[in-house]
């Protein structure tokens, strides 16, 4: 997941909303403050987080690193095809999106798969920016030596 986090400069968001309440939106906004450029993947917006939202990954006209799943599990085969199609590097699924056959099809198709997890969780876990709603507690860390 480290390499992934550290090599990757595009993170297709697919299912990113518009609405600053939801999950996906936060992630977003969070991936854009830490560097990465986030390409919204949403038929129904326009624009999200200043980037014109795509209705699919096939309409996405820059090379994507990192396609992050917030759909429900029955999406993922369809995505994971999408997927393989742009030669993302990974398919990066959120908590609760697992779907085993997507996941095969990503995976024989040379991509790494990670599933059940929050790219955004993970990233702040490495960079020892763990913290609730962006204030650092500096109580949830990678970092040996932190608490005391």
């Amino acid at each position: 997941m480290q390499r992934i986090l550290l090599d990757s400069k595009t993170v297709a968001i697919v299912g990113l909303s518009g609405n600053p309440l939801r999950a996906s939106h936060f992630v977003g906004f969070y991936l854009q403050r830490h560097g990465y450029r986030v390409i919204p993947v949403n038929p129904r917006e326009a624009e999200i987080l200043g980037e014109r939202s795509y209705p699919s990954l096939r309409d996405v006209p820059v090379a994507i690193d990192v396609v992050n799943v917030f759909r429900t599990p029955d999406a993922l085969p369809g995505i994971a095809e999408e997927a393989v199609e742009r030669r993302a590097k990974c398919l990066w699924c959120q908590f609760n999106v697992v779907n085993e056959a997507g996941a095969r099809i990503a995976t024989q198709a040379g991509l790494t798969v990670i599933m059940d997890r929050c790219i955004k969780v993970e990233h702040a876990r490495f960079v020892g920016r763990m913290h609730w709603l962006g204030f650092n507690t500096q109580r949830i860390t990678s970092v040996r030596g932190m608490l005391q």
